[in-house]
């Protein structure tokens, strides 16, 4: 019984730590302002439990991370057109990077603090592999496409955390103009070039 408890408690504590870290990075300036003593007093849990949880912050924000991607990544993998597997590959990949795009504008003191954390190349992590795995594979399945792997690569780098930053915060670009943008950008790049040019 005191096992099931601590259990519960467990539970209990890791929501309560994910929900005050998302609601601190929802109102942050920087992502460098929120610590972890700030996310464990706004969850009422010691800063030991948060490193028994997570391990450091760079666990919790990808904790979190992963936590709010959820439902993108239900309907990638399960999920109707657009973004689902029976999706024409053309259409599926604007469909990606929309997504993904649209998940950084709305999560973008988080995206930067998981892309600026730790010393790790921000392209060994975790959800950028899984993200660049399933555009290359949906771009080879585009006839024309002659390096999916370089593409994939290309195509997210427009979506990188510190340039949704920088173009929605410091230059003001609305958000349905970078969706329009990043379209067009993936439409040129997918679109073969004619021999001889």
């Amino acid at each position: 019984m005191p096992e099931r408890k601590s259990r519960k408690d467990a539970v209990r504590n890791r929501e309560a730590v994910l929900a005050a870290a998302d609601a601190l990075f929802a109102r942050c300036d920087s992502p460098e302002d929120v610590t972890m003593a700030d996310i464990a007093a706004a969850a009422g849990v010691g800063k030991g439990t948060l490193f028994r949880a997570f391990g450091d912050r760079t666990g919790l924000l990808r904790a979190l991370y992963e936590a709010r991607l959820e439902p993108v990544r239900e309907a990638v993998e399960t999920g109707p057109p657009p973004l689902g597997p029976t999706t024409p590959p053309e259409r599926r990949v604007l469909a990606l990077l929309d997504a993904v795009l649209c998940f950084k504008l709305d999560n973008r003191r988080l995206a930067l603090a998981l892309e600026e954390s730790g010393s790790n190349s921000p392209y060994q992590a975790e959800h950028y592999k899984r993200w660049h795995g399933l555009l290359r594979a949906v771009l080879e399945q585009i006839p024309g496409v002659a390096d999916s792997d370089f593409t994939a690569h290309a195509l997210l780098a427009a979506t990188r955390a510190d340039l949704v930053e920088h173009l929605a915060g410091q230059e003001n670009v609305p958000r349905d103009a970078m969706r329009a943008q990043l379209r067009h950008f993936a439409i040129r790049t997918l679109t073969p070039v004619p021999h001889g040019e």
